[in-house]
């Protein structure tokens, strides 16, 4: 890092039960003894990062979340530690490594450019998951997460039996549907849900969102694939559909319950796009 360096650190107190205060102490001292300027906000974020020559985002899924819809136009390279729950997003870029790990890699690590995905008027950074997963998601809103995909799991488990799947109308280029889903998963990243990867083949780089089309199934096949989908190994099923798309209109007479992120979404319309490489990313 560059002596010109001054980084924004940005921490959500509530992610990771904690774990995302722990981290943001060890990031301090770390800047500290590197003796590189930077700047700790936790209570309040600021109104612009202009003056930052990074932005350092501490927290989970959520955390990302609310960084990408209060900063679209982010002008500095991120870098997102894995301070949440599910931590998605931080294993796409980063993988398996620990705190000590990542702070080398970034240490001269070229900013390269990602896409970030729209839906409305939200922006989202990993995917979203309409039906089934907007469900799981709603069980989940407010409540205390456990690391990983445990709490994602449990939450499954409890809505796997009881789902019922609704129907959608899909109009993109490639594919047209009017059919009864029981997941439309529109993803940038290959992986949901604490280690669900609902979209092996996806890349958050690549310019394009993959679609994963899921038709409605009995709660017993539903339990018998659910281990399939966690590894990734679903695409290939007659009761799947999979593409790659640039923008996706989905619509229902009901109101769609989806997550963006992981963050509950509702409404009726979903207006679904991608910004070819709109961040920069030390990773």
């Amino acid at each position: 890092m560059h002596a010109h360096t001054h980084i924004a650190l940005l921490c959500n107190p509530l992610a990771g039960t904690g774990r995302a205060s722990l981290m943001a102490s060890k990031l301090t001292d770390h800047l500290q003894q590197k003796q590189i300027s930077f700047q700790l906000f936790i209570e309040e974020w600021p109104a612009d990062l202009h003056s930052f020559s990074e932005a350092w985002i501490i927290g989970g899924d959520g955390t990302v979340n609310y960084f990408v819809n209060k900063y679209p136009n982010i002008p500095v390279p991120l870098v997102i530690f894995n301070g949440g729950t599910g931590n998605d997003v931080h294993w796409l870029l980063y993988g398996n490594v620990s705190l000590e790990q990542q702070l080398l890699l970034i240490e001269n690590a070229v900013p390269r450019p990602v896409d970030l995905a729209t839906c409305n008027d939200r922006y989202f950074l990993n995917g979203i998951g309409i039906g089934f997963e907007g469900a799981v998601a709603k069980d989940l809103a407010g409540k205390r997460k456990r690391p990983g995909k445990a709490s994602f799991l449990i939450a499954i488990l409890k809505r796997i039996f009881f789902y019922t799947s609704r129907q959608y109308h899909t109009v993109s280029e490639e594919l047209t549907t009017d059919s009864t889903y029981m997941i439309i998963d529109v993803a940038n990243g290959q992986r949901a849900g604490g280690g669900f990867h609902i979209a092996p083949l996806s890349a958050i780089d690549d310019g394009w969102l993959d679609v994963v089309l899921v038709n409605k199934l009995h709660p017993l096949l539903r339990l018998r694939y659910l281990p399939v989908i966690e590894k990734g190994k679903h695409l290939g099923f007659n009761f799947i559909k999979h593409y790659k798309t640039r923008s996706i209109l989905i619509t229902s007479e009901e109101v769609m319950l989806a997550h963006l992120d992981g963050e509950v979404y509702s409404g009726k319309r979903f207006e679904i796009g991608i910004l070819p490489g709109q961040l920069l990313v030390k990773y």
